[in-house]
């Protein structure tokens, strides 16, 4: 699964064992329990930053993880996609669809839908945002890809980081940026990255994708998820030559792992940073300089594209 040099292992007593594997078990609670197995965890929180995992597809393809994919879209319900499959009719034939799926994607037959696209409102302007919404079927692979990267990049990203995490949120977010007004950092320099989502440069994104998967055939999947374009009314089928669908289950990993080294690098300068991967972060900045807080945002956004 990974690539780094096997380390002889150390004797560990069967009881011990066991509280070792309860406790990482207790860590990575919110994993998909049919793909991460305890031997996978184990090497996940030994794995370094520059740790590369291959051997992935069989993982993502499995039957259990697709029936775990489409359970997380049946949870959340949502609108039909460019097909017009609505989720209970998927479920209503749930044990076809998810074998041709499943079919489809070992024999690399499988070929990603254009994503719907609708306008919706966006929230104190009165400005309207894209929401590219998939088919049925697309969102189940999305998710049965995600159960299998999300631990991988979930181990990187940075303790300031909040949004769309797993037990992290806006209230984690506002208990932070409380901490760090009792430490005295007063100022808050408040930045809004308009369409985020919707401008991420595909190959810059790739790469960091590429600096812990090597599994070809997982890559071609998330580049499949980015590159399929959108069917909107009107205008009929559009590309994606940059950023990843709001609406998307894969989009909002993506879109913190982007950033991830903007939020690393503002924890190492210190100053307090409080990050939400919505529409906009928060950093916190030190007494008396809002202004180089200020700057160092805009110079770390810049490196990013």
């Amino acid at each position: 699964m990974t690539s780094e040099a096997t380390k002889p292992a150390t004797a560990v007593t069967g009881p011990t064992r066991s509280k070792q594997a309860a406790e990482i078990r207790d860590r990575w609670w919110w994993i998909e329990h049919s793909v991460w197995t305890e031997r996978m965890l184990t090497r996940l929180e030994q794995s370094e930053p520059t740790t590369v995992w291959f051997g992935l597809w069989d993982k993502v393809v499995s039957e259990r993880n697709l029936q775990a994919g489409f359970h997380a879209v049946w949870r959340n319900e949502g609108a039909p996609g460019a097909d017009g499959q609505t989720v209970q009719q998927f479920d209503e034939h749930a044990g076809a669809e998810l074998a041709r799926l499943r079919e489809e994607l070992r024999s690399k037959r499988y070929r990603r839908q254009p994503a719907r696209r609708v306008w919706i409102p966006k929230p104190g302007t009165t400005e309207k945002r894209p929401l590219g919404i998939p088919a049925v079927r697309d969102r189940t692979v999305e998710a049965a890809l995600r159960n299998v990267l999300e631990p991988i990049f979930e181990r990187d990203f940075a303790a300031s980081s909040y949004g769309f995490r797993p037990g992290r949120g806006c209230r984690e977010a506002v208990a932070r940026v409380e901490e760090l007004l009792k430490e005295g950092k007063v100022w808050c320099v408040d930045a809004d990255l308009k369409s985020y989502f919707d401008t991420i440069p595909h190959e810059r994104l790739m790469a960091l994708v590429r600096q812990r998967i090597v599994d070809g055939s997982v890559l071609a999947l998330v580049e499949q998820c980015l590159k399929a374009g959108v069917l909107e009314e009107l205008h009929g089928w559009q590309p994606t030559e940059r950023g990843t669908p709001q609406g998307a289950v894969i989009s909002p990993l993506l879109a913190n792992l982007y950033l991830n080294p903007l939020d690393q690098e503002m924890e190492e300068r210190g100053g307090g940073w409080c990050a939400m991967r919505t529409t906009s972060w928060c950093c916190a900045g030190a007494g008396k300089k809002p202004k180089r807080c200020w700057r160092i945002c805009a110079n770390g956004r810049s490196k990013q594209g």
